[in-house]
């Protein structure tokens, strides 16, 4: 259970923070050496990229370095995050961590993430089972095996992504 929130401390920051490392002035035409591609909205690598510094640890920690990390966003996501845009309920990220193999943390999660706005709770595209972060977003899955268990912290209804 401690891996579980350690890993959501990590994805979160690494969600939120993608745009604030790296930025759209990285490559557009593919992938880059640390497992990003702006132009498809995408990262795809090991967890030791994501903070655009490849030196065995993930800001600082090596404990999920060597696991696979896929995250990839909306174009709402990018638009509002990158280019100034109003965020929309269109606006969304997914984090996929994958440490089951060998030299791997063991643990297994994933999170889908919206905007819902400052009103959280009370906004209009709150789901019922999801949880609140970092002020205007709500996780609306978060679920993944560790120490041998599998666990949902969040299950929203509906758990897709978009305006309904």
């Amino acid at each position: 259970m401690k891996g579980c929130f350690r890993a959501l401390v990590f994805v979160a920051a690494f969600s939120f923070l993608l745009i604030l490392v790296a930025g759209p002035a990285a490559a557009k035409g593919g992938f880059d050496e640390f497992g990003y591609n702006y132009g498809a909205r995408i990262f795809s690598g090991k967890a030791d990229g994501v903070d655009r510094v490849l030196d065995g640890k993930v800001w600082g920690d090596p404990t999920y370095a060597n696991d696979h990390l896929v995250m990839k966003w909306s174009k709402a996501w990018d638009d509002a995050r990158f280019h100034g845009a109003d965020w929309t309920p269109d606006a969304w990220c997914s984090n996929e961590w994958n440490g089951a193999f060998p030299g791997g943390s063991g643990e297994v999660w994933h999170y889908k993430i919206i905007w819902v706005g400052p009103e959280l709770e009370d906004s209009p595209y709150w789901r019922e089972g999801g949880y609140p972060i970092w002020g205007q977003f709500e996780v609306i899955m978060d679920q993944g095996t560790a120490e041998g268990g599998h666990t949902w912290y969040a299950h929203a209804v509906p758990c897709g992504y978009g305006c309904e």
